[in-house]
């Protein structure tokens, strides 16, 4: 599998980054791993405007869905298409979320997604076998579980600590886990985790690699959350950006 990072800010778009959104690829396969705001930008930059096959949303949070969008127009008014609908995984309220922010008035979206509504478990996305389980998120958000030929990625979405995300990154190749808030600060109960944290589950669950996103670049630090991170990890960890590619 190869990952790209479309965009890794979190909470709202930094200087630099778009909001989350993960490319991953496998055998000519392409997943979009949540559409975070300013992350259709990305896309093009770094991989193509037409190239996805299929996109999972981990919850409804605007920095995780809102250029699935301006995506609309993409597919329905393109000068080759209208393309055919696209398969969307997501949260049961995804369609109605989604219709509303694009219009109040045209209806539903059939013609541009096939909606799929997530439930905790495994299934087949082209050719990769996902999982995904509820993590601890005021919402309904999910954890993922990605694995191919043998080597496994896991994505945390938004959570705080929790035995779900544990079971889906045991002894994952690359672990892709948000690292939002700063450690030694009083920070809002059962909603984001720390570099630390990220670290200690990264060793729980005996992860290949740890790679740190979510940050809020406005009031956090790389280098502080990395040394977290990398105190409670002996593995390699890295803060990813815009661009980043990995071979899993």
């Amino acid at each position: 599998m190869r990952l790209t990072i479309l965009g890794c800010a979190g909470s709202f778009p930094g200087p630099e980054a778009a909001c989350s959104a993960y490319l991953v690829e496998a055998e000519g396969f392409r997943l979009l791993l949540d559409f975070g705001s300013g992350s259709l930008s990305a896309l093009q930059r770094y991989v193509g405007l037409n190239v996805v096959d299929a996109i999972l949303l981990t919850h409804l949070h605007g920095d995780h869905i809102l250029d699935a969008v301006p995506y609309i127009v993409v597919r329905r008014y393109a000068p080759d298409g209208p393309y055919p609908p696209l398969p969307v995984y997501a949260p049961s309220g995804a369609p109605d979320r989604l219709a509303s922010a694009y219009s109040l008035d045209e209806g539903m979206l059939d013609d541009v997604y096939t909606f799929y509504g997530l439930q905790p478990g495994t299934f087949p996305i082209g050719p990769m076998r996902v999982t995904v389980d509820r993590v601890n998120h005021p919402i309904e958000t999910y954890g993922v579980r990605i694995e191919h030929d043998g080597r496994t990625l896991c994505y945390s979405s938004d959570t705080a600590p929790c035995e779900a995300l544990l079971r889906l990154a045991h002894r994952a190749d690359v672990f892709l886990c948000e690292a939002s808030y700063l450690d030694g600060v009083d920070n809002p109960p059962d909603l984001h985790l720390t570099g630390r944290e990220a670290g200690e589950i990264a060793t729980k669950a005996e992860v290949g690699r740890l790679l740190l996103t979510h940050l809020v670049a406005a009031w956090g630090s790389e280098a502080i959350t990395h040394d977290a991170a990398l105190s409670a990890f002996a593995g390699p960890v890295e803060v990813v950006r815009p661009g980043c590619r990995y071979d899993i």
